[in-house]
């Protein structure tokens, strides 16, 4: 085939001698083959912490990881040493990342899952085995005799993707044994249509989302956001209206999730004039003839905002975030005597009652379709680190930290 092979390993820093022997036997197979090694190490729960100094939010191990490998590999390309490079994906990884997807309510381009080809500016990172089963490897490596290393943290529970793997699809493949070949060809069903609207999208926007306000005289501010012109906006589908708005606000900066899609495509359709509506990082205004979108503000800053010491027992006002709440116990003995109220932080983490581990904040708030000001400052109450209260959800009780608490007045309002 005329290329020319080397090999890349990344050490993460994690699972102490077991990643230590899986360098060692990539090493040695590498040099078996006569082929060129790379490597290189990083500590990658270092990397995962939020680093205030740079405004750097904590990511989650995985999150990390990825990020950091990724970059690595970009670096190797950009150094020269490859023209690209190639990752082991599956078919299984494939069906994995779509149904995580669609459990988390991804659009279509997120159900596109795992693209066979990333561009990036270095060049290109290719996934040539998505059409290929872990099993198939597996079987081809039998075949030949060639042993290799099992990452023992794939059969941890703990984590969102192994209880996919091991629980959700093979209970699923109860009733659909193919279950994994269709959702790898949903997969590429829906990079079809992500590309296919893309280019629907470049002809039609620039004749319903216009730039700027009008001005007297006929014209266009250039200032001053975005516009969609309402009449033309009526007439198209509304999987198209949703399309354009989405696209809009990609292209002030802002993202939308379904709920502030339709809270927006409401506006348009059914509004009054001088009616606004206020997400997360965009205002939105009707006019007679437009939707006038306009970037920002995040109406509240979560760093600014107060942090109240509740005493245990005892009662805080807290108008910040518009409550009252009272605090009756906290520990099994009740020997915890203050808590503290606070805005959620990226990074932050609480397990929901009847879940089977800590969720992202984030993705809770997602869930309940928080938008807006009230997402920025959503409160919650921690207790020796650990959260043990949030708005909204029941959250399950952390051993020892056992917590009752009544919320007297609640004055906030919703966004959505």
């Amino acid at each position: 085939m005329g290329l020319v092979l080397r090999a890349a390993h990344l050490h993460h820093g994690l699972r102490g001698a077991e990643a230590h022997g899986d360098l060692e036997f990539a090493r040695g197979l590498a040099a078996s083959l006569g082929v060129q090694f790379d490597h290189a190490r990083i500590d990658i729960a270092a990397e995962a912490r939020a680093n205030p100094e740079t405004g750097k939010a904590a990511e989650t191990l995985e999150e990390a990881a990825r990020r950091v490998r990724y970059a690595w590999f970009r670096q190797l390309i950009a150094s020269g040493a490859v023209d690209a490079v190639a990752t082991a994906h599956t078919l299984d990884d494939q069906a994995e990342t779509v149904l995580a997807k669609f459990l988390r309510g991804a659009w279509t381009e997120g159900l596109a899952g795992i693209a066979p080809v990333l561009e990036f500016p270095e060049g290109q990172i290719l996934r040539p085995l998505l059409g290929t089963t872990r099993a198939e490897v597996e079987a081809y490596l039998n075949a030949i005799g060639q042993r290799w290393r099992e990452d023992s943290s794939n059969r941890h529970l703990t984590f969102t993707r192994n209880r996919i793997r091991h629980e959700l699809l093979p209970l699923l493949e109860g009733w659909n044994p193919r279950l994994r070949e269709h959702l790898s060809k949903m997969a590429t069903l829906a990079r079809d249509e992500e590309a296919w609207w893309r280019a629907e999208l470049a002809r039609i926007a620039p004749q319903v989302i216009l730039p700027g306000k009008p001005v007297r005289g006929g014209g266009r501010a250039a200032a001053g956001g975005l516009a969609i012109e309402l009449t033309r906006f009526a007439g198209l589908a509304p999987a198209l209206q949703r399309r354009l708005l989405r696209h809009a606000a990609e292209t002030l900066g802002a993202e939308l999730d379904s709920t502030g899609t339709e809270a927006l495509r409401t506006l348009a359709l059914t509004g009054r004039a001088s009616q606004k509506c206020t997400l997360e990082r965009l205002h939105a205004e009707r006019t007679l003839r437009e939707l006038r979108l306009e970037a920002g503000p995040v109406a509240a800053d979560p760093e600014k905002m107060p942090v109240y010491s509740v005493p245990v027992p005892g009662e805080v006002d807290a108008p910040g975030f518009g409550l009252k709440i009272r605090v009756e116990k906290i520990g099994e003995s009740g020997d915890f005597q203050v808590a503290t109220l606070r805005a959620w932080a990226a990074g932050d983490r609480v397990r929901l009652r009847y879940s089977s581990g800590p969720r992202k904040v984030k993705e809770i708030l997602e869930r309940l379709h928080v938008t807006g000001s009230d997402r920025a400052v959503w409160p919650l109450l921690e207790v020796a680190g650990q959260i043990v209260w949030m708005k909204g959800v029941e959250v399950e009780p952390v051993p020892g930290l056992a917590v009752r608490t009544e919320v007297l007045v609640d004055m906030s309002h919703s966004s959505e």
